[in-house]
């Protein structure tokens, strides 16, 4: 028979994607992680997961126990609901991307933490996408709708990107006429291979064939080598602060998206982060969308 507590730490092991990550989510050390994950294996008489340079991997064993295991701790929250169906209170951790998380969310998350001090939220704003249908996250905000029965998703908030450049590259090098000068120009953009989302591919919008001279997969990076003189790029209107516009009839329209796991969507938790997170953006509109 094994104990139930150590299904825990193996779900917030496999989530976390390694000990260490999964120690710190829970407060103990990562030893304490890896024992405990043994004990499991060994009760269960199974190889759950396998260490790797990437981090933990799950085995086909490890995979199925954790959607065993979820549903199980999605059900004793449920049955804790009935007690408590209005407490707002737990864990929820929020996917977004790296420009959006550290700009508009990250910023904001000191007045949510007042106003709710029994939720602790856990802000993963990188390159790439954590996904709620395999609930490494609670809640993603993703640039396109997830296609998934698991999920609930909603449209949250359009937002504007342009072309800018620092004052110092356009007093050096002057602003093209056109988009056709743009050709002239150090450009500033995505490693190519590195482009985790379609919609991120804002040169070939701009004009078919542009390529990048100097390129990051992050665009608070790319924001950083356009601030330094490094070119002229695209970037959301929101990171551009200190920078100048160039050829202001090019603007790209896109999407932010919420999605949530069917199962957790209407905790009161996920239900709190979420009204916060939609009026966070009504709040910043004009930050979003600075352009008529």
């Amino acid at each position: 028979m094994f104990d139930w507590d150590d299904v825990r730490i193996f779900i917030a092991a496999a989530r976390a994607g390694s000990l260490g990550g999964a120690a710190s989510r829970l407060g103990i050390d990562a030893a304490t992680v890896g024992r405990r994950v043994a004990r499991l294996e060994s009760a269960l008489k199974s190889t759950l997961v396998v260490r790797s340079a990437q981090g933990l991997q799950l085995t086909a064993a490890g995979a199925q126990l954790l959607q065993v295991g979820l549903e199980a701790e999605t059900a004793m929250d449920a049955a804790g609901r009935i007690a408590q169906p209005d407490v707002v209170a737990g864990t929820v951790r929020i996917s977004a991307s790296e420009g959006f998380g550290g700009v508009v969310l990250a910023p904001a998350l000191a007045g949510l933490h007042a106003a709710r001090p029994g939720l602790r939220i856990e802000l993963a704003a990188s390159s790439g996408f954590l996904s709620p249908s395999r609930r490494e996250v609670d809640m993603a905000i993703t640039l396109s709708a997830p296609d998934s029965t698991r999920l609930i998703v909603e449209p949250l908030t359009s937002y504007q990107l342009a072309l800018y450049a620092a004052p110092a590259y356009l007093t050096q090098r002057g602003a093209p006429g056109g988009i056709d000068a743009l050709a002239g120009h150090d450009i500033v953009g995505y490693v190519d291979d590195l482009i985790y989302a379609p919609e991120l591919r804002y040169l070939d919008e701009v004009r078919p064939g542009l390529t990048p001279h100097l390129a990051s997969s992050s665009i608070r990076a790319q924001r950083d080598i356009i601030a330094g003189g490094g070119g002229i790029g695209v970037l959301p209107c929101f990171l551009a602060e200190g920078l100048e516009r160039v050829l202001p009839d090019v603007l790209i329209q896109r999407r932010f998206w919420l999605s949530t796991h069917r199962e957790v969507h209407d905790t009161a938790r996920l239900r709190a982060v979420r009204g916060w997170v939609k009026a966070l953006c009504e709040a910043n509109a004009a930050l979003l969308n600075p352009h008529p």
